[in-house]
């Protein structure tokens, strides 16, 4: 049985996924019968193949019912607000390809809505699976919705940082950030139509005390809503309402089944900070909370650490799938060294390959401006393309039984077929581009080589000795 997961009435703002909370808290309730939206899990779970999870079943050449039984048990999301029209459909988990999420949003310094709006085109346009977007310069509510109008793709944010941003406008202070704004923002951007969010439900007293205890870090603290969030926790003298109220927060997730991506808060900016006993605390919180939001119907995700050194990579993975019950892993980067600035989209690249070999499911990607600058709309482009690489790489060794377009391509680059070639590659035009520049004087070969050409050769010498499955087809 195939059926579309989708809402009963139509409401953008308050969709029909009704909860207890949402009429204790006087929201008005459109749906005459009081039936909530059921999620993909929750469907799943009564053995529903909705038509998400046959779309994700063909795009990979799986089993559908595979899919489904992955997506009941937790261990395949898909970021799908129903209340979103015309999305592609994505599938990110056990057994799916290792997908890749680009990140724009505008900052203090620069706010340009038309360029994150060619920022988002460009990333989907070099086949990135997902997008963040997260601004935080500007009228934020309106750079959420013009990307959301101009992209396909699933739709994620952090909502902290609009939280925090609108809280200083209105009293210069973040900490009188109020918790109760904070659920209503979630609510509101989830109606405008995000499909997963990074929340940071794994701060709390507990992980903030272990950063004391070990002297602080190395490399500070590296994502911008953990730390402001830490630090209104501080000054407050009160824990993480996201953590406190964790109920409440799948609630509102299950209300437009959207993916809970369980934000890394406490995550390293540092190789030397890798591991240590405050992201490790927060690591084991996300992860039981991914078990209770499953439960709870709730799809939920992990979000991984930034800075890594190469050989913590599979570990790291593994304790992540040990400790959530194997739910989808988002990594960010990983970025193996803190050398690399300028060229930190080839570093997270090598440890991208590395996180896909080892079971990550989603990886964030990097641009050449990490670290250094507002990325650029070629910025975007060059990040998604060498993500996209690194993690087919990682791929072929996650998934060695899909290595056939790999040596096809093999195959074509043997017999000179360029155009055969090109076709195979992830990035037909930037090869086509290359070689259309500096054409050779004989048409099989190119100036890498010319006359000294080792394939044209070995073609000549083994030409009538191939045989089996090395023949082209």
């Amino acid at each position: 049985m195939v059926v579309m997961a989708k809402p009963q009435a139509e409401n953008l703002f308050f969709g029909t996924g009704f909860f207890s909370l949402a009429e204790d808290a006087g929201f008005p309730v459109p749906n005459p019968k009081g039936i909530p939206m059921k999620t993909q899990i929750e469907l799943a779970r009564e053995g529903i193949t909705t038509e998400q999870m046959q779309t994700v079943a063909d795009d990979e050449n799986m089993d559908a019912a595979m899919i489904r039984d992955c997506v009941a048990k937790g261990q395949i999301v898909i970021p799908n607000n129903p209340f979103r029209k015309g999305q592609k459909v994505v599938g990110i988990g056990r057994g799916l390809s290792t997908k890749v999420n680009a990140s724009i949003g505008t900052s203090s310094d620069i706010c340009d809505i038309d360029m994150e709006v060619r920022k988002a085109l460009a990333a989907e346009q070099e086949g990135a699976d997902t997008l963040m977007e997260l601004s935080a310069g500007g009228d934020l509510d309106a750079v959420r919705r013009a990307v959301l109008a101009a992209t396909t793709r699933p739709v994620g944010n952090v909502p902290l940082y609009q939280a925090f941003k609108e809280t200083t406008r209105k009293y210069q202070n973040p900490a009188r950030l109020d918790p109760e704004y904070l659920f209503d923002l979630i609510e509101q951007q989830l109606a405008d139509g995000l499909s997963f969010m990074a929340i940071h439900c794994g701060i709390n007293q507990y992980t903030i005390r272990r950063l004391r205890k070990q002297g602080f870090r190395y490399g500070g603290l590296a994502s911008k809503g953990g730390t402001f969030m830490v630090a209104w926790m501080d000054m407050n003298k009160k824990e993480n309402p996201l953590y406190e109220q964790f109920d409440r927060v799948c609630g509102l997730m299950k209300k437009y089944d959207a993916v809970l991506s369980l934000g890394n808060g406490i995550r390293a900016g540092a190789i030397h900070d890798s591991h240590d006993r405050a992201q490790m605390a927060e690591m084991i919180i996300n992860c039981e909370l991914a078990e209770i939001g499953r439960e709870m119907g709730c799809q939920t995700m992990v979000e991984g650490p930034g800075h890594v050194p190469m050989d913590e990579i599979a570990g790291n993975i593994m304790l992540e799938k040990r400790m959530s019950g194997h739910a989808p892993y988002y990594v960010l980067g990983p970025i193996p060294s803190d050398v690399g600035a300028g060229y930190d989209h080839v570093t997270a690249a090598i440890g991208a390959a590395n996180s896909a070999r080892h079971g990550a499911d989603l990886i964030c990607y990097i641009t050449p401006a990490e670290h250094l600058a507002l990325p650029t709309e070629d910025d975007v482009r060059e990040g998604v393309r060498v993500t996209r690489l690194a993690v087919h790489i990682g791929d072929l060794s996650k998934y060695p039984e899909r290595r056939d377009r790999d040596k096809q391509a093999a195959m074509a680059r043997r017999d000179m077929r360029w155009d055969d070639l090109q076709e195979l590659l992830l990035f037909p035009e930037v090869a086509r581009s290359i070689r259309d520049s500096r054409r050779p004087e004989v048409s099989e070969t190119c100036t890498m080589c010319g006359d000294f050409c080792a394939m044209k050769k070995g073609m000549e010498v083994f030409n009538q000795d191939i045989s089996g499955d090395k023949i082209s087809s």
